[in-house]
């Protein structure tokens, strides 16, 4: 081939190439605009966990997009008050929010259900009946009623029951108790002479330390020791019967996230699963060694009694009750609960009970 041919031929070659960069710029362009978001979290930078979740859901979507869809994470305080993200992401203030869904129960008890309620399911229970059993479809039909769409975005397992500045051993014990109470568990603890407290997570050790609360409950061992509760209330109760598998959700803002393109959609809630999954591995990982460091820095750790667990499974059925007959949303989504706790609890009880005992009575033998 002489010079002058192979200076066409390879100047055809190029313009080809231009033309077909050309034509797929655009079409991958279109298909990851670039979007700015910002979400609101209920939660302080100090709890790199629950806090982190926000960030972990962000990372995600900007690797997955080349850094075009970015969400910017901040933390309770810096745009809403920590119990006020879902409603800023409602009214479009921010775009998504990370919150824990049972704080806005006292608007309607429904909310709760979709992040814990007492005596209902453990973390894999949750799972399962989000993913499979229809409750994210379920939750998303009450929050669409409040402008969101949400996903499962972490999840703490089965919380402690708190931090008490003097022993509780009875039910007469609980009287006249003020003590921070996540969720409507308030309400159930309401009719056992205890006083509930709504208060954020940040604001919780000055109201023990001044004594403005007795008690108050947080998540478990990692991030409760980072908050400092043994030093003004000394007394760990176990378990948190009102947590025992509380789902972290994303909520975005319905007009927002109708608005992205479908495989940003599918992005968020893929991002989603990966965050929940991601935060109850991280606790799994750190809660062992945070509950050795307090016991020897002078926690109590005790279980709750059975006469107190009794009463309090008792007034919860109460509750129930009440908020069947008077909501019929409510009643419709703890239905699907209910039904799924009786055969999960059936299931749960024969490999996964019976190994895991076992092996624990090895770890108390020193064994393992």
């Amino acid at each position: 081939m002489d010079r002058r041919s192979f200076i066409k031929h390879a100047s055809i070659g190029g313009l080809g190439a231009a033309a077909a960069t050309a034509l797929a710029s655009p079409a991958i362009a279109q298909a990851n605009p670039k979007i700015n978001w910002r979400l609101a979290s209920s939660f302080p930078k100090s709890l790199d966990t629950i806090y982190g979740g926000g960030e972990v859901l962000s990372k995600y979507v900007s690797e997955a997009t080349d850094g075009n869809f970015q969400i910017q994470v901040f933390a309770a305080g810096e745009i809403v008050p920590g119990l006020q993200a879902a409603d800023a992401a409602a009214a479009g203030t921010v775009e998504a929010c990370h919150t824990v869904a049972y704080y806005y129960w006292g608007k309607d008890p429904t909310w709760a259900l979709g992040a814990a309620v007492p005596f209902a399911l453990n973390a894999r229970g949750m799972n399962a009946w989000h993913y499979h059993g229809g409750g994210i479809d379920l939750f998303n039909e009450f929050l669409a009623t409040q402008g969101l769409i949400g996903f499962p975005g972490g999840n703490t397992g089965v919380q402690m029951g708190g931090w008490f500045r003097k022993e509780i051993n009875t039910v007469a014990d609980m009287q006249g108790l003020k003590m921070r109470i996540g969720g409507f568990a308030g309400k159930v603890v309401e009719k056992l002479g205890v006083v509930p407290q709504q208060i954020a997570g940040g604001d919780i050790y000055p109201a023990l330390e001044k004594g403005t609360i007795d008690a108050a409950e947080w998540v478990g061992p990692y991030d409760d020791e980072k908050l400092g509760f043994y030093k003004v209330a000394p007394y760990y109760y176990y378990p948190g019967w009102w947590e025992g598998g509380p789902t972290v959700h994303a909520m975005f803002n319905k007009a927002a996230f109708e608005g992205l393109p479908k495989n940003y959609q599918s992005l968020l809630r893929t991002a989603c699963q990966a965050t929940d999954a991601n935060m109850l591995q991280k606790y799994d990982y750190l809660n062992p060694a945070a509950i050795r460091r307090l016991v020897a820095a002078g926690a109590k750790l005790s279980p709750f009694s059975p006469e107190i667990l009794s009463a309090c499974f008792e007034k919860s059925n109460e509750v129930y009750a009440e908020m069947e007959a008077s909501n019929p949303t409510f009643k419709k989504i703890w239905d699907s609960i209910k039904a799924f706790r009786a055969e999960y609890y059936l299931n749960a009880q024969i490999a996964e009970y019976n190994y895991d005992t076992f092996m624990m009575i090895q770890q108390r033998n020193g064994k393992v």
